[in-house]
């Protein structure tokens, strides 16, 4: 439990440190970076852990920070390129790569997708991670993963949906975690939680905590 207050004070520190990043910008604009901060607090039956991941983009230049999500105790870097457009149907396509290092060292490419129609929303996130260590004959490190999320915002403050996770490591079946979604907005913090089963595990909850903001650079 010490461990849990630890871990917790530590990314709500981290989390509300990017809202004061975002007041200290003024009016004058010569270029603008669009950043998000998001914590997931992961409630497993016999274990917990905190994940932080930092985005950045601008225009079509997309870069991406990760702690505890392809591995414990490993920081993921990535780079990627925006497509975006739309008018009714509006998306954001991101393909990207990126570095693991920590617990698990490897290369890994992936892919972001955003779709919105109206009050419908399509967010998948998906990677191969290419293990460092299992380069050769042994491939069995190697995984893929996904994750997607399809909501409904009832009102402009609340949305449900379903998501599906699925990791598939080499040679292997897929490992499928479906669940519900409920998100809602609490002063420009929203607020999204995740309740997933599956028949392979035991059932587990994730707290989404997130934030969108702009720092003008001059």
């Amino acid at each position: 439990m010490e461990n849990f207050l630890k871990i917790s004070l530590l990314g709500l520190g981290f989390f509300f440190a990017t809202g004061i990043l975002a007041q200290e910008s003024d009016s004058t604009t010569f270029s603008k970076w669009e950043h998000s901060a998001s914590l997931n607090f992961n409630f497993f039956q016999d274990a917990f852990y905190l994940l932080p991941t930092y985005e950045v983009n601008k225009s079509h230049l997309h870069l991406g920070a990760r702690y505890n999500y392809e591995d414990i105790n490993t920081f993921s870097g990535w780079v990627g390129y925006n497509f975006m457009g739309g008018d009714h149907l509006a998306y954001v396509i991101t393909p990207m790569v990126g570095g693991l290092v920590g617990r698990t060292n490897a290369f890994a490419a992936g892919a972001l997708i955003q779709l919105d129609f109206s009050r419908f929303s399509f967010y998948s996130e998906s990677e191969y991670v290419f293990d460092i260590v299992a380069y050769g004959n042994d491939y069995f490190s190697n995984y893929f993963y996904t994750w997607t999320d399809m909501s409904y915002a009832l009102t402009d403050w609340l949305a449900v949906g379903l998501s599906v996770q699925n990791l598939r490591t080499y040679q292997s079946s897929p490992d499928i975690q479906r669940g519900l979604l409920v998100s809602t907005s609490v002063k420009d913090v929203d607020i999204t939680g995740y309740f997933y089963s599956s028949l392979t595990a035991d059932p587990f909850f994730i707290l989404t905590l997130s934030k969108d903001f702009d720092i003008v650079c001059k």
